[in-house]
């Protein structure tokens, strides 16, 4: 038998796959090996913490919506002590215009030669005036001091304007009808008259600098 008949005879076939055999096996068992190995298992030290933290993030957001609730409660508790008795005050307002009509329809020089009925009857009606407008203030209803003052649409309710160069434009200088707050709301703006033709407030108020300086 010749060396070329050795080398691809049947012993050169049977020694490859032997090879392919051993290779395939050690494959396997490597596989295997891997496949068995233990999954590494979290620290529970680390797990604590992760947990202590969630908690801690839960337990602010629940504590910062509570003290969020608890401002919320008191602030409409509060507003509606304030406000509770809006509509019964504007009401009462209605009822002192009408003493106040009533005294401002009496003229001064009939005030003055009066007998003692009349005056006793003004006397009454000034004095129910008082009284209710006392009895609206102990309840936070305050009248608004217009006269003056630079006109504010926030407080105040122009009627008419009133030629004045007297004064800086847009002065308050007539009151038609009172106005009154309650709490820090308006209940009725103030009916007013303003000052019309008159320097600017900034400009008089510049002025006023400059003579001071």
């Amino acid at each position: 038998m010749t060396d070329e008949t050795n080398k691809n005879g049947p012993d050169a076939a049977a020694a490859e796959n032997t090879a392919e055999a051993v290779a395939s096996a050690l494959e396997d068992a490597a596989n295997q090996k891997n496949a068995e190995a233990p999954v590494a298992e979290p620290d529970p030290l680390e797990l604590l913490k992760a947990e202590n933290n969630e908690l801690r993030d839960r337990f602010l957001r629940l504590a910062a919506e509570m003290d969020n609730l608890r401002r919320r409660t008191e602030r409409e508790i509060k507003d509606a002590k304030t406000y509770a008795a809006a509509g019964f005050a504007r009401d009462m307002l209605a009822v002192s215009d009408n003493l106040r009509r009533a005294l401002d329809a009496v003229p001064t020089e009939m005030r003055a030669t009066a007998d003692a009925s009349l005056t006793t009857l003004l006397e009454g009606v000034e004095m129910t005036e008082r009284s209710m407008l006392s009895a609206l203030e102990r309840h936070g209803v305050k009248k608004i001091d217009a006269e003056g003052q630079k006109f504010d649409p926030n407080f105040h309710q122009a009627m008419f304007e009133i030629p004045n160069p007297a004064v800086p434009n847009n002065t308050v200088v007539q009151v038609v009808q009172a106005g009154f707050t309650i709490g820090e709301r308006v209940l009725r703006p103030a009916m007013v008259g303003v000052a019309k033709g008159g320097p600017k407030a900034e400009a008089s108020a510049e002025t006023a600098g400059e003579k001071n300086a």
